[in-house]
C-alpha cells in the first residue's frame, strides 16, 4: 500500500510540474502613456510607437502587449487629468512620455515639473514599473527656460529612483530622413530608432532578454 501511495505521489507531482511548465506565461502589460509620439501622428496604427514596440518584444521571445494610450496634442496638464483612468488596466510597466507640447508652449517648468511629478508618484503607488522618456526644451525660449525644463527629468528621475531615458527623440530630431514633412514626429524609419533605443530599457524592466 505504501508503494501504491508513492508511485501515486510521484505521478501527481510529475502531472503537476508538467502542467506549471507547459501553461504560458501571462503577457506583461505595458502602458505607452504620452502625447502623438506616442499616439502615432500621421501614421498607420501598426507603424505608431507602441506597436512596434511591442513587435520588437515579441520578436524577442518576450510576452508582451503595449498599450496605446497616446493623446496628440497632450500637454503635462491633459495627462495629468487622465492618468488614473489609464492606471485602471493595472499596467505592470509604464512609459511615461510627456511634456513636448508644455515645451513648445513656453509653459512654466515649475508647472511641468509638478504634473510630472504628481504622475511619477501615482504611477509608482499603483505598483507599475515606471521609464521616464524625458525631452529637452527648444531654443526659442531663451537660454534660462531650456536650462530650467531640461533638468526637470533627470532630478525627478534620480528623486524618485525610476528608470529614465534623457531624451525620446535623440538620434532622430532634426533629421529630415527620420521625421515627416513637419520636423516634430518620427516617420517609420525614425519609431524604429526610437524603439531601438526604448525596447532594451522596458525588456529589462519587465525581467526579459534586453
Amino acid at each position: 500500500m505504501r508503494r501504491k501511495a508513492a508511485a501515486l505521489c510521484g505521478m501527481v507531482l510529475s502531472i503537476s510540474v508538467l502542467g506549471s511548465a507547459g501553461a504560458p506565461d501571462r503577457a506583461a502589460e505595458i502602458l505607452a502613456f504620452g502625447d502623438s509620439i506616442t499616439a502615432g501622428f500621421g501614421l498607420p496604427p501598426e507603424e505608431a510607437f507602441p506597436a512596434r514596440l511591442e513587435a520588437r518584444l515579441r520578436a524577442q521571445g518576450i510576452a508582451a502587449h503595449v498599450v496605446n494610450a497616446g493623446v496628440s496634442g497632450d500637454t503635462t496638464t491633459a495627462g495629468l487629468a487622465r492618468l488614473d483612468w489609464a492606471l485602471a488596466g493595472k499596467p505592470d510597466v509604464v512609459i511615461l512620455e510627456l511634456g513636448a507640447n508644455d515645451a513648445l508652449r513656453g509653459i512654466d517648468p515649475a508647472t511641468v515639473r509638478a504634473n510630472l511629478e504628481a504622475m511619477i508618484s501615482r504611477i509608482q503607488a499603483s505598483g507599475a514599473k515606471l521609464l521616464v522618456a524625458g525631452m529637452v526644451a527648444p531654443s526659442n525660449w531663451g537660454e534660462d527656460y531650456r536650462r530650467d525644463f531640461d533638468r526637470i527629468y533627470p532630478e525627478l528621475a534620480q528623486a524618485h529612483g525610476v528608470a529614465l531615458y534623457p531624451f525620446l527623440l535623440d538620434g532622430v530630431a532634426m533629421d529630415a530622413r527620420l521625421n515627416q514633412p513637419d520636423g516634430l514626429h518620427p516617420n517609420e524609419r525614425g519609431v524604429a530608432v526610437l524603439v531601438d533605443h526604448i525596447a532594451p530599457l522596458v525588456a529589462r524592466l519587465i525581467g526579459g532578454p534586453s
